[in-house]
């Protein structure tokens, strides 16, 4: 029971928009803020509220967000990639990333080795997670199907999740602004963040200064965009209810592998056309904060504590050893600190989230290889979950 019904459509839809423009306002006005991030902000505010029961933490306005909103974010946040600079820009990137996802691994065996004996299905929860923390939900889905795992167990691997990854995106954000990690990593694309800013002003609100924008701009942005992600998830849904092998399924299955194909195909063939329209990075911004809001509203702490609360140890585990392995191993083959930290991100979050980190950051150039390293993720997932599901049973 909370104050707010998940079927009071339009109270949600307000709080929805409303608590993510004022973590906008509150980054962009506020030090304080600006340094926690409003990511955060977003994502904190939707956990305190779901966990004191004033807004439910399952409702059609979160789904529709999952389903809709984030699937158009992603092209117009692309609509500026250049294909002739993907692979410049994202192989230092794809490095870290496959270095993170050996920590992924290394952490669903030392997770199954310490808790493993109190975890139900210890086995095929250390393979979903392992797909979910180098790809994303898809492969989580897709790997609970594989191992037919319980539908208690589940549930209860998702309600720790979701609170895992709320902690998890907290601290991420965070370590940029501690001053061990300034110390003793490089960190080339905060600098450069911090010699734009303008006087007086939050690195937020210095990189997104007001800029002109017309009606056909707004009109092309989300006319192109929808239609990019309409046609992706047709084309993937046919892909993956098609005759083909099972590995063509699985790969060219994905929405998100599909829209971010078509949407840097089309970029790259009509660049002039894309690449001027203004507002796309506005826009997509503003529905990746209507998507952090939505990530901190599962996180039911007291789900967690009656439930799983092993299951959530379990998850951190994992979680903890993949940001070792990556923050040690970056360090000794000499990668930033912002590379390090999306090519993680993506790893425990998916594309999705690793490009909203870059973007709240002002790390720009890093936003095309945060998705490009993300989609890789979710080629690769599967293939080392069922990996480790069968080779701990």
């Amino acid at each position: 029971m909370t104050l707010i019904k998940p079927d009071d459509i339009w109270l949600l839809i307000a709080f929805l928009v409303g608590w993510a423009a004022i973590s906008i306002y509150l980054e962009q006005h506020y030090q304080w803020a600006s340094k926690v991030t409003g990511s955060i902000i977003a994502l904190v505010g939707a956990m305190v509220l779901s966990n004191l029961k004033v807004i439910p933490t399952q409702s059609p306005v979160w789904d529709g967000v999952w389903n809709y909103v984030v699937p158009v974010a992603v092209p117009l946040l692309l609509f500026k990639a250049d294909l002739k600079s993907i692979w410049s820009k994202s192989g230092r990137t794809f490095l870290i990333f496959n270095i993170s996802a050996v920590g992924t691994v290394l952490g669903a065996f030392l997770a199954f080795f310490l808790v493993g004996k109190w975890v139900p299905e210890a086995a095929k929860v250390a393979g979903m997670m392992t797909g979910s923390y180098i790809g994303g939900g898809i492969n989580f889905a897709a790997m609970s199907a594989a191992f037919k795992t319980s539908g208690k167990v589940v549930s209860a691997a998702v309600v720790a999740d979701n609170l895992n990854m709320a902690i998890y995106f907290f601290i991420l954000l965070a370590i940029p602004n501690m001053v061990f990690f300034k110390k003793n990593y490089k960190h080339p694309y905060e600098d450069k963040v911090k010699a734009e800013k303008s006087e007086g002003k939050t690195n937020a609100a210095s990189y997104w200064s007001s800029k002109e924008m017309s009606l056909q701009d707004i009109a092309l942005a989300l006319g192109c965009a929808v239609t990019i992600a309409a046609v992706s998830t047709k084309i993937a849904a046919w892909i993956a209810a098609s005759s083909a092998p099972w590995i063509i399924r699985i790969i060219f299955g994905q929405q998100y592998l599909i829209i971010t194909t078509l949407t840097v195909i089309l970029v790259s063939l009509f660049p002039n056309f894309f690449t001027n329209i203004k507002g796309t990075d506005e826009i997509g911004t503003f529905f990746i904060y209507l998507f952090f809001v939505v990530i901190g509203v599962p996180a039911s702490i007291g789900l967690i504590i009656t439930k799983a609360p092993v299951l959530l140890v379990f998850c951190a585990i994992m979680v903890i050893v993949n940001m070792a392995v990556s923050l040690i191993f970056g360090k000794l083959f000499h990668f930033n600190l912002e590379e390090i930290l999306v090519a993680s991100n993506a790893n425990i979050g998916g594309p999705t989230t690793a490009a909203a980190m870059a973007i709240s950051k002002g790390w720009n150039d890093l936003v095309l290889p945060a998705v490009l390293v993300g989609v890789w993720g979710y080629v690769i997932g599967n293939y080392l979950g069922i990996f480790i599901g069968n080779i701990l049973m």
